[in-house]
């Protein structure tokens, strides 16, 4: 099956292609993690993107049902440089070529993926079109100059779950997997895991396009996680009696969600704790009176390094965010406490006067790195000191 991949600018790039027979418009991208192509797939925050890895070998461990950060996959394509032959993993359940084609997701294999990377780099994140169906060049690029892109688009609408529900009500998802030793038949070794605390204090979490992995680490702090749609008002989230309020990651512009920055501006003047990550850094950021903009290429990978101002560490951190948080923009009330050390964006914030704090990236991340997961067990010390 031939394929095709096509830029705004022209540029065209052909290879073979694996999963669906299929076409998709989408702001193509690349992410530098070496591992995790299955979140990659199923974080809802690519909602709207074609995704290029930069790693070359794609696919040799499969997917499973166990590790997936949504219901479905988001990403409008897939672009690789080689696809695995072999999967080589006892928990895999299926391909990454099954999986595609079974969420009628094109793909594309054989593609320079460094010449790829280095256009996006120096031209930025470019509109692009992806088709396993035979389409021309000519078409092809036609297709993705025609596509409006991601700004002012709100695709969270299309992400998030459309009815509130209590996350793990059984706790048979949320606790860390175990090692088994022994035979794997016997001891059913995909099963094990750790005991879980009592979920003893209620939250709200705002699902703007949430990785289930966010709920997982808030329920192994002991937080019984009520779970709302992006469009939930303040009134209705504080009908929770929620000791504590999480906004999550999602996909687009935040600039394009007037209704969640006036809940989130609300919920700001009631002094309750909150926690924010991702989209919901960026929609706190336009809350607390600041400007979002979109950066070049965004920061997409495992290894982006972000300095905390307060303590002078360093974490090696998952992002996945094509918009930043304007650091001029903001009062004097908020704190810039973390930054990105290849850019000097802003990557975490915090208010001055009341028991709120944010940032940009994932320290929920799987596969990691897992520097920044002690920010779950933070937001716990915040909502028992308030």
């Amino acid at each position: 099956m031939k394929a095709i991949l096509a830029l705004e600018d022209g540029s065209v790039f052909h290879g073979q292609g694996f999963g669906a027979k299929a076409s998709a418009c989408g702001e193509v991208c690349f992410n530098t993690s070496m591992t995790g192509y299955q979140e990659i797939l199923t974080d809802p925050s690519y909602k709207g993107q074609i995704v290029t890895m930069t790693y070359p070998l794609i696919g040799n461990y499969g997917i499973n049902d166990q590790d997936m950060e949504s219901w479905c996959p988001h990403v409008g394509g897939f672009v690789i440089r080689e696809l695995s032959p072999v999967v080589s993993n006892w928990r895999s359940d299926c391909t990454l070529a099954e999986y595609l084609e079974r969420n009628n997701i094109p793909g594309i294999q054989g593609v320079d993926t460094r010449a790829l990377t280095k256009k996006l780099r120096v031209a930025g994140a470019l509109k692009g079109f992806i088709s396993t169906e035979g389409v021309s060049a000519e078409e092809a690029v036609d297709r993705a100059k025609k596509w409006p892109g991601l700004v002012g688009v709100d695709y969270v609408k299309e992400v998030t779950h459309k009815s509130p529900f209590l996350w793990d009500e059984k706790d048979e998802d949320s606790a860390s997997f175990n090692i088994v030793r022994g035979n794997p038949t016997e001891t059913n070794a995909r099963n094990i895991r750790d005991p879980l605390p009592a979920a003893d204090l209620p939250i709200v979490a705002f699902d703007f396009g949430m990785k289930y992995n966010i709920l997982r680490r808030l329920r192994q702090q002991g937080f019984k996680v009520q779970v709302v749609p992006a469009t939930t008002t303040a009134e209705e989230a504080l009908k929770y009696k929620p000791a504590g309020i999480f906004l999550s990651n999602g996909p687009g512009d935040p600039s394009a969600l007037g209704y969640a920055v006036k809940t989130v501006s609300e919920l700001i003047q009631k002094d309750i704790p909150i926690f924010g990550i991702c989209l919901g850094h960026q929609i706190l950021g336009q809350a607390f009176g600041g400007k979002t903009f979109k950066l070049k290429f965004g920061h997409r990978g495992g290894n982006q390094p972000v300095k905390d101002l307060e303590t002078g560490k360093v974490e090696i951190t998952s992002q996945n965010h094509g918009f930043a948080v304007d650091a001029k923009s903001l009062p004097e009330e908020i704190s810039v406490n973390r930054i990105n050390l290849n850019d000097q964006t802003v990557e975490g914030m915090r208010h001055k006067k009341k028991p709120i704090y944010c940032v940009q990236y994932h320290p929920e991340a799987s596969p990691g790195p897992h520097d920044s997961k002690p920010l779950f067990a933070e937001f716990r010390k915040l909502i028992e000191k308030a």
